[in-house]
């Protein structure tokens, strides 16, 4: 970054024009465009050897231009360029492209960052625009020659905290610094979460799953220490304020606090992990997230429930794939008490085999499971393991198969059938006497 020597500092607006009025300036324009079809072949080949071409991705991005490497590549290339024209001609291009190349630079690495950290945040967006302005305005401001008197003003304001003398201009600069050390372990914590969940399922995801969870809480603790420090804030009287929150802890925050302790003996000891069809609290899903506080299970039907950590921990929870992913079901099939036993029960296994989600081994069976009041009762039994794919259509195409099996064979399935006996009216043996008529 330049320094303060080197701003331009223009006393009128006619300078300005005569020092862009030169004829050396078109050799600054050719340069810059020269810098700019570098960096774009280079990052473009770079890509293409990498083969990089994810949306989530920091550096690349979607196109050779939406990462955070190209306007990285264009400010180095653009810095070569002004040190080599300033041995031959004077500068006056190179004075603002250098500005704004920062701020390009500090808008895509801030937006990228945040999409990578945090993809579906609504909050994320109004912080994005706030970068956009902030750092547009400070170019605006550098270029034309205004940052160095506004910090000189504010430095002029202070007040003391203690044995501490604070200004705006620290509070600003340390805000700034807070914000640069947050985003820069904002992006290894997204870098080192993406290189871990890559390719893995089940337990391994969990609990890759969970040292990514413990890699950001870390970064983000040692980020905010340095821009504390940075600042000059003196981190010893944080130990009250730690004090504090350890209170708050014991006495308000303990189910939040209980919710994350939770969270990380859950993606430590794998009891539950993503992937598993569970059943908490009369709901049953396949579990799609664990987060520091809570596990999303997505039911069947598409409704998500958002489970506290906690009740994991302390409450009975059924876990169908713990130790095999495979799931039994069934489906009851009635027949006439004439059929053929032995067809029936062939007929059924092969009816279960026609969709491919019915596993082949273990096979399916069939068994004569009740003397039923309208005919005989088959269970036929089956296994499968993607019960998060849902089962209403699965059971379906067994049905359909098993009645038109049994209809192609003749086979009976009987109705409903109620045999009810009506028992004979008694007449009396002697008619009723007739009432005697009044007189």
């Amino acid at each position: 970054m330049s320094t303060r020597s080197e701003l331009p500092m223009f006393d009128d607006v006619g300078q300005w024009l005569r020092a862009f009025a030169q004829p050396t300036v078109l050799l600054e324009i050719a340069a810059l465009a020269v810098c700019v079809a570098l960096a774009w072949l280079m990052v473009s080949a770079l890509r293409r050897t990498l083969r990089r071409n994810e949306p989530r991705s920091i550096l690349f991005g979607r196109r050779v231009i939406d990462g955070v490497l190209f306007p990285l590549t264009l400010l180095g290339l653009g810095y070569v360029a002004r040190s080599l024209l300033a041995q031959w001609v004077p500068l006056a291009a190179f004075k603002v492209v250098i500005p704004v190349l920062i701020s390009l630079v500090v808008i895509r690495v801030g937006v990228k960052v945040l999409q990578a950290a945090f993809p579906q945040s609504a909050w994320v967006r109004p912080i994005e625009r706030s970068i956009s302005w902030v750092a547009w305005l400070g170019m605006v401001l550098w270029v034309t020659g205004l940052l160095p008197l506004i910090l000189q003003q504010l430095e002029g304001i202070t007040w003391k905290v203690g044995s501490t003398t604070l200004s705006v201009r620290t509070m600003i600069e340390g805000f700034v610094t807070a914000c640069a050390v947050l985003i820069v372990t904002l992006w290894i914590s997204s870098a080192i979460e993406s290189r871990l969940l890559r390719s893995v399922t089940g337990s391994e995801l969990s609990v890759r799953k969970a040292l990514s969870n413990a890699a950001r809480a870390l970064l983000m603790f040692v980020g905010l220490i340095m821009a504390l420090s940075a600042v000059g804030i003196d981190l010893t009287a944080l130990s009250v304020l730690g004090g504090a929150v350890g209170v708050g802890i014991g006495f308000g925050l303990q189910k939040l606090a209980a919710n994350y302790v939770s969270g990380f003996v859950i993606l430590a000891e794998r009891s539950v992990r993503i992937g598993d069809n569970v059943r908490v609290d009369s709901f049953e899903g396949r579990i799609t997230d664990i987060t520091g506080r809570y596990t999303v299970i997505r039911s069947g039907v598409g409704r998500e429930s958002i489970v506290p950590n906690e009740m994991l921990i302390t409450q009975r929870v059924e876990n169908l794939s713990l130790a095999d992913p495979r799931v039994w079901m069934s489906t009851v099939v009635s027949v006439g008490y004439d059929s053929d036993v032995d067809l029936v029960m062939r007929l059924l296994a092969d009816a279960a085999l026609v969709n491919p989600r019915v596993l082949r081994d273990p096979a399916p069976a069939v068994a004569l499971s009740a003397f039923g009041a309208d005919g005989l009762e088959f269970t036929v039994g089956f296994w499968i393991t993607d019960p998060e794919n849902g089962s209403l259509g699965l059971r379906s195409d067994i049905n359909l198969a098993i009645l038109a099996a049994l209809r192609a064979h003749k086979i009976d399935i009987p109705y409903p059938q109620r045999v009810v006996h009506l028992k004979p009216q008694e007449w009396p043996s002697q008619p009723p006497a007739r009432p005697t008529p009044v007189a």
